[in-house]
């Protein structure tokens, strides 16, 4: 799932355990209820067709939902259209 409101990603931790993917740091986070939940985090690299990016990932635990957030997608070079819920290619800038 994609959520651009996440600024990280969420994935379960067995599968980032599985890849060698260690944690850095707890982070507390605040859910849609309000609620509070630490979560440890890390750093993974992501692939899109064919583009690739590092960026902070959640290790994900029961009950969580994977997800793919706005830091992901950005260090992809890409960009969610909110209407079609697709990603495009993002127009670079250097100012």
């Amino acid at each position: 799932m994609i959520d651009s409101g996440a600024v990280y990603s969420l994935v379960p931790t067995p599968g980032l355990n599985k890849l060698g993917i260690k944690s850095f740091k707890t982070v507390t986070f605040t859910l849609a209820d309000g609620t509070h939940v630490d979560r440890q985090v890390g750093e993974a690299h992501f692939e899109y067709n064919g583009e690739r990016g590092g960026t902070p990932v959640i290790f994900g635990e029961e009950g969580d939902s994977p997800l793919l957030g706005a830091t992901t997608i950005e260090s992809l070079g890409l960009v969610l259209n909110p209407f079609t819920r697709e990603l495009y290619p993002m127009r670079m800038l250097l100012v």
